[in-house]
Protein backbone atom coordinates (compact mmCIF):
# COMPACT_ATOMS: atom_id res chain seq x y z
CA UNK A 1 0.00 0.00 0.00
CA UNK A 2 2.91 2.34 0.75
CA UNK A 3 5.79 1.38 -1.53
CA UNK A 4 8.00 4.29 -0.47
CA UNK A 5 7.90 3.34 3.24
CA UNK A 6 9.33 0.06 4.49
CA UNK A 7 7.18 -2.08 6.77
CA UNK A 8 7.99 -1.57 10.45
CA UNK A 9 6.94 -4.10 13.03
CA UNK A 10 7.02 -4.44 16.80
CA UNK A 11 6.46 -7.41 18.99
CA UNK A 12 3.74 -6.89 21.58
CA UNK A 13 5.96 -7.99 24.47
CA UNK A 14 8.64 -5.46 23.45
CA UNK A 15 6.04 -2.71 23.42
CA UNK A 16 4.77 -3.68 26.87
CA UNK A 17 8.33 -3.93 28.24
CA UNK A 18 9.08 -0.47 26.86
CA UNK A 19 6.02 0.94 28.64
CA UNK A 20 7.27 -0.42 31.98
CA UNK A 21 10.94 0.58 31.66
CA UNK A 22 10.34 3.70 33.72
CA UNK A 23 8.71 1.61 36.47
CA UNK A 24 11.71 -0.73 36.57
CA UNK A 25 14.09 2.21 36.94
CA UNK A 26 11.96 3.65 39.74
CA UNK A 27 11.96 0.25 41.42
CA UNK A 28 15.75 0.23 41.45
CA UNK A 29 15.96 3.80 42.78
CA UNK A 30 13.37 3.21 45.49
CA UNK A 31 14.93 -0.10 46.52
CA UNK A 32 18.36 1.51 46.88
CA UNK A 33 16.92 4.45 48.82
CA UNK A 34 15.01 2.07 51.10
CA UNK A 35 18.16 0.08 51.87
CA UNK A 36 20.05 3.27 52.71
CA UNK A 37 17.16 4.47 54.91
CA UNK A 38 17.04 1.14 56.75
CA UNK A 39 20.80 1.24 57.32
CA UNK A 40 20.71 4.82 58.62
CA UNK A 41 17.78 4.07 60.92
CA UNK A 42 19.56 0.97 62.27
CA UNK A 43 22.67 3.02 63.00
CA UNK A 44 20.52 5.62 64.77
CA UNK A 45 18.68 2.98 66.76
CA UNK A 46 22.00 1.36 67.67
CA UNK A 47 23.32 4.71 68.91
CA UNK A 48 20.16 5.44 70.89
CA UNK A 49 20.39 2.03 72.53
CA UNK A 50 24.00 2.65 73.47
CA UNK A 51 23.14 6.08 74.89
CA UNK A 52 20.18 4.70 76.82
CA UNK A 53 22.15 1.85 78.36
CA UNK A 54 24.99 4.17 79.35
CA UNK A 55 22.56 6.56 81.04
CA UNK A 56 20.87 3.71 82.91
CA UNK A 57 24.03 1.86 84.05
CA UNK A 58 23.42 2.42 87.77
CA UNK A 59 19.74 1.51 87.49
CA UNK A 60 20.60 -1.70 85.67
CA UNK A 61 23.31 -2.52 88.20
CA UNK A 62 20.93 -2.03 91.11
CA UNK A 63 18.26 -4.13 89.40
CA UNK A 64 20.80 -6.91 88.77
CA UNK A 65 21.98 -6.74 92.37
CA UNK A 66 18.40 -7.06 93.59
CA UNK A 67 17.94 -10.19 91.47
CA UNK A 68 16.59 -9.12 88.10
CA UNK A 69 17.08 -11.73 85.40
CA UNK A 70 18.88 -11.11 82.15
CA UNK A 71 15.66 -11.65 80.19
CA UNK A 72 13.87 -9.06 82.33
CA UNK A 73 16.61 -6.48 81.77
CA UNK A 74 16.71 -7.11 78.02
CA UNK A 75 12.93 -6.74 77.87
CA UNK A 76 13.05 -3.57 80.00
CA UNK A 77 15.58 -1.84 77.77
CA UNK A 78 14.26 -3.12 74.44
CA UNK A 79 10.61 -2.36 75.10
CA UNK A 80 11.14 1.42 74.91
CA UNK A 81 12.63 1.18 71.43
CA UNK A 82 10.13 -1.36 70.18
CA UNK A 83 7.30 0.95 71.24
CA UNK A 84 8.82 3.70 69.10
CA UNK A 85 9.12 1.40 66.10
CA UNK A 86 5.55 0.16 66.57
CA UNK A 87 4.16 3.70 66.82
CA UNK A 88 6.06 4.69 63.67
CA UNK A 89 4.56 1.69 61.92
CA UNK A 90 1.06 2.70 63.02
CA UNK A 91 1.62 6.14 61.54
CA UNK A 92 3.01 4.69 58.31
CA UNK A 93 0.11 2.30 57.62
CA UNK A 94 -2.49 4.85 56.41
CA UNK A 95 0.12 6.85 54.53
CA UNK A 96 1.45 3.75 52.78
CA UNK A 97 -2.07 2.49 52.04
CA UNK A 98 -2.99 5.77 50.35
CA UNK A 99 0.25 6.16 48.35
CA UNK A 100 0.38 2.55 47.13
CA UNK A 101 -3.34 2.56 46.32
CA UNK A 102 -3.11 5.72 44.23
CA UNK A 103 0.04 4.47 42.48
CA UNK A 104 -1.55 1.14 41.57
CA UNK A 105 -4.58 2.84 40.01
CA UNK A 106 -2.41 3.91 37.06
CA UNK A 107 -1.93 0.32 35.87
CA UNK A 108 -4.29 -1.54 33.56
CA UNK A 109 -4.01 -4.73 35.62
CA UNK A 110 -3.46 -3.70 39.19
CA UNK A 111 -3.55 -5.65 42.42
CA UNK A 112 -5.34 -4.63 45.56
CA UNK A 113 -3.38 -3.87 48.68
CA UNK A 114 -4.04 -6.47 51.37
CA UNK A 115 -3.64 -6.20 55.12
CA UNK A 116 -1.08 -9.00 55.31
CA UNK A 117 1.35 -6.96 53.19
CA UNK A 118 1.45 -4.30 55.89
CA UNK A 119 1.61 -6.94 58.64
CA UNK A 120 4.61 -8.53 56.92
CA UNK A 121 6.34 -5.15 56.55
CA UNK A 122 5.67 -4.32 60.20
CA UNK A 123 6.97 -7.64 61.45
CA UNK A 124 10.13 -7.26 59.34
CA UNK A 125 10.62 -3.75 60.76
CA UNK A 126 10.19 -5.05 64.32
CA UNK A 127 12.60 -7.91 63.64
CA UNK A 128 15.24 -5.51 62.31
CA UNK A 129 14.74 -3.29 65.36
CA UNK A 130 15.06 -6.26 67.74
CA UNK A 131 18.28 -7.38 66.06
CA UNK A 132 19.68 -3.86 66.16
CA UNK A 133 18.83 -3.24 69.80
CA UNK A 134 19.70 -6.70 71.09
CA UNK A 135 23.50 -6.30 70.98
CA UNK A 136 23.75 -3.53 73.57
CA UNK A 137 20.88 -4.76 75.68
CA UNK A 138 22.30 -8.26 76.04
CA UNK A 139 25.81 -6.90 76.60
CA UNK A 140 24.53 -4.62 79.33
CA UNK A 141 22.32 -7.24 80.93
CA UNK A 142 25.13 -9.81 81.21
CA UNK A 143 27.75 -7.41 82.60
CA UNK A 144 28.80 -7.78 86.23
CA UNK A 145 26.76 -5.36 88.41
CA UNK A 146 29.87 -4.38 90.38
CA UNK A 147 31.21 -2.63 87.27
CA UNK A 148 28.00 -0.59 87.02
CA UNK A 149 28.02 0.50 90.61
CA UNK A 150 31.75 1.10 90.85
CA UNK A 151 32.58 3.54 88.09
CA UNK A 152 29.40 4.10 86.02
CA UNK A 153 30.92 2.58 82.85
CA UNK A 154 30.81 -0.94 81.43
CA UNK A 155 34.37 -1.13 80.08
Amino acid sequence: MFPDHPFQYLFREDLIRKNYDAELKWKQVISFAALIAIFISCVGLFGLTMLSTERRFKEIGIRKTLGASTLYLVRLISLDFLKIVFNAFLIAIPLGWYIVGSWLQNFAYSISVRWWMFALAGSIALLIAIITVSYHTIKTAVTNPVIFLKNNQAD
